[in-house]
């Protein structure tokens, strides 16, 4: 079997520094790794965060010239950048850590390179374009700062490029994922030909029209790095197709192939295919049946008592449209007044992306979102909403377990497994609410009540009506979203990428 390597921003594991100063080491978190880790092992939960010895006093393994899996990753925190440092290499299984059988290479960017790639042009542009995020009347500003932040970039995928040209052993295949790499597999195969490439979009790609908005020539250097694959691969129909789009009608000199599905620049030949993401669903709702799980649903029941219970499980990231759905929630009790002291709307709110200011700005329009709702219904005996902000992930599991109700509604997003994991570990069947702009939707809607993103009210009545649905209706629509979600698990998303090679 050829090896194999995985290229991605964040890697199986993360490391901190405690008030001690010692590391310790947790699982890095996001679907990308949960997805990825279920096929290339890793340390387990991703909410456990414990010492770890130091590579200086741990048995070094003996070198490994070509491991069968290799997962390259970047240094993202202090705390990853020592361990990386005092790993041989950067190779952290080389060190001692239990990383649960992984071989993981992170690369010790340079911090300011790295702030600028993944701040100034991963996060701020390339995520904002293809999730249709902007301000257009005041952003995006392209100027000067911005062709920095873009040398940045393009060092930091050169980064990339280097260490799986090296670490790679002959014919390999290599599997770099999302649009933080998009220059990567173009950089990839100038420095190792003999190399099959992937590379894996887990957003969205926005349409032409939009994708436009990016300077002409830095937009015609996104196409021709993916295009520098053998295979582009996309959670959805619509993203590969938006690719296709782009290519179609910003790229100079490329034929599209809209039957064969193929791209043919300069001689090469991409092939481009749609690989849904669902979850491993017995790995999960084994890990939904922990003691610590347990534990957590129990005192969520006590907290809301026999009370119907809406749930959502978010970063707090501007295309999770967390306010709209707080307001969808606000509106509810406004009109259906009977719900009042009846339900209560658990929304678990992650801090994401805080070293930029619109997701600082937009964490503090959730929390006065929440106060607006609990202020004005409130009462001494029912506390209509309960926001959470800490990454705790048993207790979210928990939450997937007792909802009644489970509200998806993103402006934009590639897949959403949240939408797949709360109906796979729901303990009565939950109905599930669900934007139509979701990646998810092309496979749930079906069983789910689609409501337009932007549309607060329409959102509200559907939370309305899927409280409404008779238990029996709920369990049946639960079963079938839970079938649709473990259809596609993990492995075999990554094998079809990797046999889409052959």
């Amino acid at each position: 079997m050829s090896q194999v390597l995985v290229a991605s921003n964040r890697g199986p594991v993360a490391f901190a520094v405690s008030d001690d100063g010692d590391l310790t080491m947790r699982r890095g978190g996001g679907g990308l790794v949960s997805g990825l880790a279920a096929v290339t092992g890793g340390p387990g939960d991703p909410g456990a965060g414990r010492p770890v010895v130091p590579p200086a006093a741990s048995p070094t393994a003996p070198a490994a010239a070509s491991p069968e899996v290799l997962w390259v990753c970047a240094a993202l925190s202090d705390g990853d950048r020592r361990a990386a440092r005092q790993a041989p290499d950067g190779r952290l299984d080389l060190a001692g850590y239990d990383l649960g059988g992984a071989a993981v290479r992170m690369l010790d960017i340079p911090a300011d390179t790295f702030h600028r790639a993944y701040n100034g042009i991963a996060n701020s542009t390339l995520w904002f374009v293809h999730h249709l995020l902007y301000d257009t009347p005041s952003a995006p500003h392209f100027d000067a700062r911005f062709r920095r932040e873009w040398q940045s970039y393009e060092a930091y995928n050169a980064a990339f490029a280097d260490a799986l040209a090296r670490d790679a052993a002959p014919g390999a295949k290599a599997a770099i994922q999302d649009y933080h790499l998009s220059l990567a597999p173009a950089m990839l195969r100038e420095r190792r030909p003999d190399l099959k490439i992937v590379h894996f979009s887990h957003t969205p790609w926005a349409p032409p029209e939009y994708y436009r908005l990016l300077p002409d020539d830095l937009g015609v250097r996104l196409l021709e790095g993916v295009l520098g694959a053998d295979h582009a691969g996309f959670l959805a129909e619509r993203w590969a197709e938006a690719f296709l789009d782009c290519c179609e009608r910003l790229l100079p000199g490329a034929k599209v192939d809209r039957h064969a599905r193929t791209v043919t620049r300069a001689g090469h030949v991409t092939r481009v295919g749609v690989h849904g993401l669902g979850v491993d669903g017995p790995a999960l709702r084994r890990r939904a049946a922990g003691q610590d799980v347990d534990e957590r649903a129990a005192a969520l029941r006590e907290q809301v008592g026999d009370r119907r219970l809406i749930v959502r499980v978010d970063r707090t990231e501007l295309s999770k449209n967390i306010v709209r759905g707080l307001a969808a929630y606000r509106e509810m009790l406004a009109n259906h007044p009977e719900w009042r002291g009846r339900v209560v709307h658990l929304a678990f709110a992650y801090p994401s992306r805080t070293d930029l200011r619109e997701y600082r700005e937009y964490t503090d329009a959730v929390r006065r979102m929440a106060d607006q709702i609990t202020q004005e219904f409130g009462t001494p005996a029912w506390d209509p909403l309960i926001l959470q902000v800490n990454d705790d992930y048993p207790r979210s599991l928990a939450a997937f377990r007792l909802a009644d109700v489970l509200l998806v509604n993103p402006i934009r997003d590639g897949m959403n497994l949240v939408a797949k994991e709360g109906p796979v570990v729901s303990e009565q069947g939950c109905a599930l609410v669900l934007s139509t702009e979701a990646g998810a939707a092309s496979e749930l809607a079906e069983n789910a009540q689609m409501v337009n993103p932007y549309d607060v009210s329409q959102t509200a009545e559907a939370l309305h009506r899927a409280l409404l649905l008779p238990r029996d209706e709920r369990a049946e629509r639960c079963a079938r979203l839970a079938e649709s979600a473990m259809a596609l698990p993990p492995q075999r998303w990554f094998a079809d990428q990797l046999a889409a090679l052959d």
